[in-house]
């Protein structure tokens, strides 16, 4: 970890003496811009009485090297941002290090009780594994991974494939970077691939038609003959004005159609910018793994790359936004401006119709995989799981919670190494139960989605993970505690009997009813998880549970989080323990508040 944290503090000092000198820079050229000015009204104030030629000199004497200067400092203005930005991303990393992801986007509108696991391993909202992982720029990026989270790989192929990538991506750590403050530099929305999609709808007009390609030269033809005549004096001024008329009506006889066209690309050249800047930063490179080989090569194709596609684009566009210019008008009568960039702009679409859908997929899974990639850099001592082959097998040493402080994380082991099979968890209220749960569960998503784990060693089959910790009422629905419960548990029976394969957790069964109901009820409904060949963990303060083990000695195992009183004093081991558990503190606690048992 110590590598990690320097490397973000030489990065935080490298940029921040780049800012600094570049800062320098930007207020030396501002000072001489306002020189130049100064210089400009005094020249214009002592040449005043002279000739127009001598003070047309000293204008633009002056004014050349301003507007240099400009472009200059508006350069060095980017480049400034670009540092700055990357010292925040530095810094905000170094923070999430120390367990602060509160600068990244937890995306807790994603959070969802009606899914398998999200509500129940906080997945999603602030303080969650997401949050701590995620480094998207772009929305369909976020999408992408969030998806990721929510629907886990459960081929084995897929996770070691993704496994590779991550591995290469987390070695690039300037790219992943780069990329990140592209895409912070230039903020995409919500719906920029719908509109860029949206292009296709459009219906061609004018590349279809023979007699609107030929008045693009034929036009300028005549014009050309027209001028050639006038200087000549065989062309008179008053057929210039006739020819004049006409083109402007030929110019206009389509303007509707140019404005339909317009409207629909209209405000998007900066849409392109944005994403040809990110495509930009990837598509050159050449990786090893093959999910990101994939990536770049959606970017390359015969008629360039996709960056220099897009940018064609947005010339195009930028065109169809000059057309109501003066400068825009006189060259749509000369040479039929708006027709030719309307033949380009729909040749364009033409072409890139099927790649724009390919581009933004590829863009939107380097965006995940930046992420993951970063999450693997940041924990240089996760290990990446082995995938098993058959169901089902969960084996590790050491598995810890990502968002537990190592320095105070207590790690445990697990082993499931056939079907069907259960752990049984008891132990007493603070002992560890629901975190050891939340830890299983966390680990099993990462090395589902190909991500590193929080463990000495791991191996798993990535079944589907279902699990019931943190059930609650609705009083919008008119839902009991208890009936929220069972509809969670008869989901998991629904789907067992459809022959699903799953990785079970569940965390003190039928916790809304009476104790001798809830007995009856955790034991009848673990022999029906049994007999579905399944297998999982389940927590609960109720012991009578661990005598399910004497009964199905080859299916389940007990294991406990003791609490232990000593001197009148409670204390937590958190180590996780072979048996059922012996020492419960419910009453111990009472009485330490005062409270009579």
């Amino acid at each position: 970890m110590e590598k990690v944290y320097q490397y973000y503090r030489d990065t935080i000092a490298a940029y921040t003496r780049r800012s600094d000198n570049l800062k320098k820079k930007i207020h030396l050229i501002g000072t001489i811009r306002l020189l130049l000015v100064a210089g400009l009204i005094a020249a214009i104030w002592f040449l005043k009485a002279e000739s127009w030629m001598m003070l047309t000199g000293a204008v633009i004497l002056f004014l050349i090297p301003f507007v240099g200067l400009m472009v200059y400092h508006t350069f060095l203005s980017s480049k400034k941002s670009y540092a700055d930005v990357l010292i925040s991303l530095c810094n905000n990393e170094m923070k999430g290090l120390d367990y602060d992801f509160s600068a990244f986007d937890g995306a807790s509108e994603k959070s969802s009780g009606e899914h398998s696991f999200s509500l129940d391993l906080d997945l999603f909202g602030n303080r969650s594994i997401f949050q701590s992982i995620n480094r998207t720029v772009t929305s369909m990026g976020k999408e992408r991974l969030a998806d990721w989270f929510t629907n886990p790989l459960t081929d084995k192929e897929e996770i070691l494939k993704r496994q590779e990538g991550i591995r290469e991506l987390s070695e690039m750590t300037q790219l992943r970077q780069h990329f990140y403050v592209t895409g912070m530099l230039h903020p995409g929305e919500k719906g920029d691939i719908r509109t860029l999609i949206s292009l296709t709808d459009n219906k061609p007009v004018f590349i279809n038609s023979l007699l609107w390609k030929s008045l693009t030269w034929i036009i300028p033809a005549i014009w050309a003959v027209l001028f050639v005549g006038a200087s000549t004096g065989t062309v008179t001024f008053a057929m210039l004005g006739i020819f004049f008329a006409i083109a402007f009506l030929i110019s206009n006889i389509r303007a509707k159609q140019i404005n339909t066209l317009h409207n629909s690309v209209n405000k998007m050249e900066k849409i392109l910018y944005t994403y040809s800047s990110l495509i930009k930063s990837i598509e050159g490179d050449i990786f090893k793994s093959s999910e990101l080989a994939t990536i770049s090569g959606r970017f390359n194709g015969p008629d360039g790359t996709a960056s220099r596609s897009l940018k064609k684009l947005s010339r195009c566009i930028g065109a169809l936004d000059q057309r109501i210019s003066f400068m825009g008008i006189i060259l749509n009568i000369f040479i039929l401006r708006d027709t030719r960039t309307a033949i380009r702009l729909e040749r364009w679409i033409q072409t890139h119709a099927g790649d724009i859908p390919l581009w933004f997929d590829a863009l939107e899974k380097f965006d995940a995989y930046s992420s993951l990639g970063g999450f693997a850099f940041n924990h240089p001592g996760y290990i990446y799981p082995e995938i098993a082959d058959t169901y089902f097998k969960m084996s590790g040493k050491a598995l810890g919670h990502p968002l537990l402080r190592r320095d105070v994380c207590v790690r445990n082991d697990i082993s499931i190494e056939k079907s069907p099979w259960f752990l049984i968890i008891t132990g007493a209220n603070m002992a560890g139960k629901s975190t050891y749960l939340r830890t299983v569960g966390v680990n099993y998503l990462l090395a589902c989605i190909g991500a590193p784990v929080y463990a000495e060693a791991l191996t798993v089959y990535p079944a589907k993970m279902v699990t019931s910790l943190r059930t609650s009422d609705s009083l919008v629905s008119n839902e009991s505690y208890f009936f929220a419960e069972l509809k969670r548990l008869k989901m998991i029976i629904d789907r067992l009997q459809q022959g699903e394969q799953l990785f079970i957790i569940l965390d003190e069964i039928l916790k809304g009813t009476n104790s001798i109901d809830k007995q009856k009820g955790s034991i009848a409904l673990m022999k029906q998880l049994v007999s579905f060949q399944a297998c999982g963990i389940i927590a609960t303060h109720d012991l009578v549970l661990g005598e399910l083990e004497k009964e199905f000695p080859d299916q389940i195992k007990n294991y406990r989080f003791e609490a232990d009183i000593k001197n009148e004093e409670l204390t937590f081991s958190y180590q996780l323990r072979e048996g059922i558990a012996q020492n419960m503190n419910a009453c111990f606690l009472m009485k330490k508040m005062g409270i009579t048992v």
